[in-house]
């Protein structure tokens, strides 16, 4: 298949994958015409590459999955090099997720703070004034 249709049938554009070219993830094989020509196992290659970019993985990381593909294994992810990745990926997430965590729980009790002063201010007198909402006042 040309350039073209394996761009359409990956969901992706020919930009794209002259970039992968350029990056050595997408083979350049030429037509005796001159065009680039394409199999199945490249729209493959692209699957994969396509899937790990959606997870979060950087375009570089891909590259172990595609060359596990390459040497013929089935799946890009049982050889020793994509085993690693996703190794580091999960550490990566773990480290993200501790840290979306720290920062719920800062917000979290700052918000109860805030609750507890505002319910304090209240009782007996005027509610405070905000900004935001006094039809634009201090604006």
């Amino acid at each position: 298949m040309r350039i073209g249709e394996l761009a359409e049938r990956a969901g992706t554009t020919t930009r794209t994958l002259r970039y992968y070219e350029s990056r050595g993830l997408l083979p350049v094989r030429r037509a005796v015409n001159g065009y680039r020509a394409y199999d199945e196992e490249d729209l493959r290659l692209l699957q994969q590459i396509r899937t790990l970019q959606d997870f979060g993985f950087e375009l570089e990381e891909t590259r172990p999955f595609v060359e596990c593909l390459r040497a013929g294994h089935p799946a890009g992810d049982t050889c020793p090099a994509s085993l690693a990745v996703y190794r580091a990926k999960l550490g990566e997430l773990d480290t993200l997720i501790e840290q979306l965590q720290s920062a719920r729980a800062q917000v979290g009790a700052q918000l109860a703070r805030a609750e507890l002063e505002a319910q304090a201010e209240v009782p007996g007198g005027p509610e405070p004034r905000c900004a935001l909402t006094d039809g634009g006042e201090d604006r």
